[in-house]
């Protein structure tokens, strides 16, 4: 890695299982205190007891829940360097089946409003260490359409267009901000659909190759990218087609268009 993250404070979001404790791991592995942040308490205390640092319960779906989250972590540990927007839900909602608004609402506070929230949480305390590193946890259903679970497809691509717009905004202040885009990967959130993915052949992506891709977000200068994640193949940074420019005028009347 590019930088030595050696005594650097970080916050992980969902860090009681899956993406989010093998993140801590490999953290706390690199000499960063780990702040793991979830609303699983066993899971998270078990996470602390290996690895150390301190576990706090929060809500990421509250704004209140993470500005205490945040300060806390100011508090207890001087400051905060990285933060790692890591907690998500899945819907799998059949296509049509009933909408269920409640679980709808659900996938969306956690998955795109904890990543705002957290964000936003982070900001200042970011700013009064002298700058530091957000990396939020997207999807490649946030690069493409996922029609086996549409509204999960919405909000992670909601994530992707929030980094690309904040990367560089936030940069300018010495913030950056990163996401990852795995595909099928170690978590609870594939639970339902283990068997699903093996009888299409898909191999699971190890939760430690996306760990290891945060830190390389951590430690690196890059900002506002999307880095995709999938098996047997090195994660890159998404390249995105820039959209198409305004057509081609002949003069007073409507804009003529190109072809694409």
């Amino acid at each position: 890695m590019p930088a030595d993250l050696t005594g650097k404070v970080a916050v992980v979001t969902g860090g009681a299982s899956g993406l989010g404790a093998a993140t801590c791991r490999a953290l706390a592995a690199e000499g960063v205190r780990v702040v793991v942040a979830d609303l699983d308490e066993g899971g998270g205390t078990a996470v602390v007891n290996e690895v150390g640092g301190r576990f706090q319960r929060v809500d990421v779906a509250s704004y209140e829940d993470n500005v205490a989250l945040m300060q806390s972590a100011v508090d207890n540990e001087g400051g905060i360097d990285l933060v790692f927007l890591n907690a998500g839900v899945a819907t799998f909602t059949e296509p049509g089946a009933p909408f269920d608004p409640e679980r709808y609402r659900r996938a969306m506070a956690i998955n795109l409003d904890g990543v705002v929230y957290g964000a936003e949480a982070a900001l200042p305390h970011l700013q009064a260490r002298g700058g530091g590193s957000i990396v939020a946890t997207a999807s490649l259903a946030g690069l493409t359409g996922v029609p086996m679970d549409p509204y999960y497809c919405a909000n992670k691509h909601g994530v992707v267009g929030l980094v690309r717009a904040l990367g560089p905004a936030w940069a300018a202040h010495g913030v950056r901000v990163n996401a990852v885009c795995p595909g099928f990967s170690e978590s609870k959130i594939v639970d339902p659909i283990r068997e699903h993915i093996a009888a299409a052949g898909l191999d699971l992506i190890p939760a430690e190759v996306v760990a290891d891709t945060v830190l390389h977000l951590f430690a690196g200068e890059m900002s506002g990218e999307c880095w995709f994640i999938q098996p047997h193949r090195p994660p890159a940074a998404f390249a995105f087609r820039n959209v198409p420019g305004p057509g081609q005028t002949t003069g007073p009347g409507p804009t003529t268009t190109e072809e694409q």
